[in-house]
Order: structure tokens, then C-alpha cells, then sequence
């Protein structure tokens, strides 16, 4: 297949180098000294105690590595609205788009069959520009359970997972998602075809929605939260509030919070994505992460007191950040 890699970092860097691995020809959009480390020492990947080292075509302009197979979209949420538009030169008719992003997707009432069929979620594309960029037809959701670092740039560390699930935005079971399924589990991902890709949207969001801002305010490592029963008891309360929010949806969250914080238990010690934003003065995923819900939940008249608050204080931490 070939394939292209939009946002060549960390999520990104695992999928690039997977596909190389097994011989597809991949391509990367990156920027600054990582592109460059791409450019003059291909993509290194650190995983297993084991260096393994890919070269690949990259560049900061996706307009010259033609139509594409499929397009992995692996952008931090507030650079996907000015990427999208310059994807065009890679789709063909049957280009597949893989948004593997964070927290909640700006397609995500594409084809959804609620009241809010079609509609934008605001607060990810104010000015409702989004499926004007990209035809939504071309996507294919994505949830990622895996976790991965950029220790140095060009080179990516795998930490922990490689689940990856796929799903069509209207429930259906397509060929083309089953071509991409068997195509990355040959390549060594663990992918399948998730039944309702919004559920398994919620099922990592409502983790996703707690532990990434209490860890970026408290600056702590998932082992930090775990140890502390305060931090764990307002985990459970968000957590809690965003069952409830999904469920006005129509989406049942197929497990308990006890449940959920076990599968979060999984990732041990690690730093994760809101964390290392914040320690690297980076912007912070928080409209797709946090603000997405709490739009969702006001739209349904459901009152998330936690989430609020918590939101108040993490988008208050990311207005800082940029100064």
C-alpha cells in the first residue's frame, strides 16, 4: 500500500515505522528538527530494547507525494483545520483518511443518526469549515490504545500497546476496512473492526477527559494518580459525569469506572500526552479532550459540575502556556 503519515511524532512514528517495517511504501509529513532528523537519518524506532532504523520520504508539504492509499491523520486536535485542506493532493476516489487523534473527532456526527446528524461539534470547528476541507466520505474512524515518546528528534520509542480499533462512522462493516485491518495486522499492529467506533470513542475519551488534565495540573505520572486516593476519587467523578453525557447519545460504556481505571492502570508509570505538553510548553488538546464534552453535555442538558470545573482550570493552565 502506499501510504502517507500526516504528523510523524510519537502516534505517528510507530504507524510510519510499522508500515516500513513491513514493506509498504510510506511517506511522512513532519516540520522543524524532526523533519530534518527524518530527512538525513530516516525514521529511528526504539521498542523492545531493539533500534531499528527506516528510511522514508518526508517533508513538510504533503502536495508532492501523490494520491495515497490510505492517509493517517496523526495531528495534535488544534492542527488538523489547517491541514485538512492541503491533504487533497493525496486523496484519490478510494483514499481511506485515518484520523488517529485524541479525545473527541470533529467528524464525530458524520453519519451518526442522532438528532445531530451532520451537525459540527463548535468548539473543534468554530467556523464549520471542516467537512468543506476534507469530504467526510474518506474517513474511517480510529481509536489508538497504544503510547509512544519522541526522545530526540527522528526517533520514536514504543512504551506501551499497539491496539488500534477502525471503524466506519455509520456502523456498517466495509471492505475497506477490513483490507486496512489485515494490512496492519500483518504489519504487527493489533487492529480490528470495532462494531460502534463512537462507543470505543467514549470508552478511551472518558479516560482520556480525566486523567490527561489532572495529570497536566499536578504534574504527575499515571503512578502518581493511582497512589493518591484524592486524585483517583475526582477521576471517578468525571468519569462518572461522561458515562452520562455519552449515555444521552445513545452510547453505553460496556464497562464500570473501576474498570476503565484498570485499563488506565495498564500504562504503569507513564507520562502521558497532557503532561508532556504541558513540561514542554507545547498547546494542549483541551477543546477535543475536555471542552468537546462539556459542549455535548450542555447541548443535552446534562450537568457535569467536575468536568467543568476541571475544564475552568486546565484551559486557564493552556492560556499561560503560550505566553
Amino acid at each position: 500500500m502506499r501510504i502517507c503519515v500526516v504528523g510523524a511524532g510519537a502516534i505517528g512514528g510507530l504507524v510510519a515505522a510499522w508500515f516500513a517495517r513491513a514493506g509498504h511504501e510510506v511517506c511522512a509529513v513532519a516540520r522543524g528538527a524532526h523533519l530534518e532528523a527524518l530527512r538525513a537519518n530516516g525514521l529511528t524506532l526504539l521498542a523492545g530494547g531493539q533500534r531499528s532504523v527506516f528510511p522514508l520520504r518526508a517533508s513538510d508539504d504533503p502536495a508532492g507525494f501523490g494520491v495515497q492509499d490510505a492517509v493517517f491523520v496523526c495531528l495534535k486536535t488544534h492542527s488538523i483545520g489547517a491541514m485538512l485542506p492541503r491533504l487533497k493532493a493525496l486523496l484519490g476516489p478510494d483514499t481511506m483518511v485515518i484520523p488517529a487523534i485524541n479525545g473527541l473527532p470533529w467528524w464525530y456526527f458524520f453519519r451518526e443518526g442522532g438528532r445531530f446528524d451532520g451537525q459540527s461539534v463548535a468548539c473543534l470547528d468554530p467556523a464549520g469549515t471542516l467537512f468543506d476541507a476534507l469530504d467526510p466520505k474518506h474517513i474511517l474512524g480510529c481509536v489508538v490504545h497504544a503510547a509512544a515518546e519522541v526522545p530526540e528528534p527522528g526517533v520514536v520509542r514504543h512504551t506501551a500497546g499497539r491496539v488500534f480499533l477502525i471503524g466506519e462512522p455509520d456502523r456498517t462493516k466495509s471492505a475497506r476496512a477490513e483490507r486496512l485491518v489485515a494490512a496492519m495486522n500483518a504489519a504487527g499492529f493489533e487492529a480490528r473492526q470495532a462494531e460502534d467506533i463512537r462507543v470505543e470513542i467514549w470508552v478511551k475519551l472518558i479516560g482520556n477527559l480525566s486523567y490527561n488534565p489532572v495529570a497536566a495540573l499536578a504534574l504527575a505520572h499515571m503512578d502518581d494518580i493511582h497512589g493518591s486516593e484524592a486524585l483517583l476519587a475526582l477521576i471517578r467523578k468525571m468519569m462518572q459525569e461522561a458515562m452520562r453525557v455519552a449515555g444521552a447519545y445513545g452510547v453505553r460504556i460496556p464497562m464500570t469506572v473501576d474498570e476503565r481505571i484498570d485499563i488506565a492502570r495498564q500504562l504503569a508509570g507513564a507520562k502521558i500526552s497532557m503532561h508532556q505538553d504541558v513540561e514542554k510548553r507545547r498547546p494542549l488538546e483541551t477543546e477535543a479532550i475536555v471542552g468537546a464534552v462539556v459542549e455535548l453535555a450542555r447541548k443535552a442538558g446534562i450537568a457535569t459540575p467536575m468536568i467543568d470545573a476541571v475544564y475552568a482550570l486546565i484551559a486557564e493552565r493552556a492560556r499561560h502556556l503560550d505566553r
